[in-house]
């Protein structure tokens, strides 16, 4: 499926790209999303989207709200095959997919200039949706300029996998900028974090696995 930019596009509930999928959205389009219910985009392992905004037409991802708020929907999750260290696979917050494996060099496709706004759902203790989540994604998928702004739970998160991700800004989110754990051993090179005055708790949250810290794969990314 292509989102053409003819049409205005509106995200409800759990919206799943499935494997074998492919998911394409044009540069300059704005995707909405159904305040009302529990909205997020997530691409399924074998799943793959193709969303190459530019830079003076990025591809954005809103709720459909006059005035919106942190936390109005849930944002981006990407699956993949790639290795994680809480068992060969695990399921992501909010129901949101299966991820993990051994395919390190996994591809679920490109994300390049786009800005998630006011996600982060809250739904419930220690079940948070983030800005981007990237579960188990591996070193073929391309992630760069990317943003997250004003959410309610971290802005960009890892769990495990070795997705590489250049250029990406995480602005006025209320937990943490940057979030990876469960074996995350990536690149980042060129983040950029502000955060703003009625929220925001870490910059960097760096974990290997809150409940057995000698898990492997170890996290160990390399941030430039």
């Amino acid at each position: 499926l292509t989102l053409e930019s003819s049409d205005i596009w509106l995200l409800s509930g759990g919206v799943f790209i499935e494997e074998g999928n492919t998911l394409s959205i044009l540069e300059g389009q704005t995707i909405y999303a159904d305040p009302d219910v529990t909205t997020f985009l997530s691409v399924k392992q074998g799943g793959s989207i193709i969303a190459q905004g530019s830079q003076t037409n990025p591809i954005v991802f809103t709720p459909l709200l006059d005035t919106p708020t942190y936390g109005s929907w849930g944002g981006i999750i990407v699956n993949g095959y790639a290795t994680i260290n809480t068992g060969l696979t695990a399921e992501g917050e909010g129901g949101t997919g299966i991820y993990g494996g051994i395919k390190d060099a996994d591809n679920s496709g490109i994300l390049s200039y786009i800005r998630v706004e006011y996600a982060g759902k809250i739904l419930g203790t220690d079940n948070e949706l983030n800005g981007f989540s990237f579960n188990g994604v591996g070193s073929g998928t391309t992630v760069e300029y990317i943003q997250a702004y004003k959410g309610a739970d971290d802005g960009i998160e890892f769990f495990g996998g070795n997705v590489n991700v250049k250029y990406a800004v995480s602005t006025h989110n209320q937990d943490d900028s940057f979030d990876w754990t469960h074996g995350w051993k990536g690149k980042g090179q060129y983040w950029y974090v502000q955060q703003g005055p009625d929220g925001g708790d870490r910059g960097i949250e760096a974990d290997n696995n809150g409940d057995d810290n000698t898990l492997t794969p170890y996290s160990n990314p390399t941030i430039s």
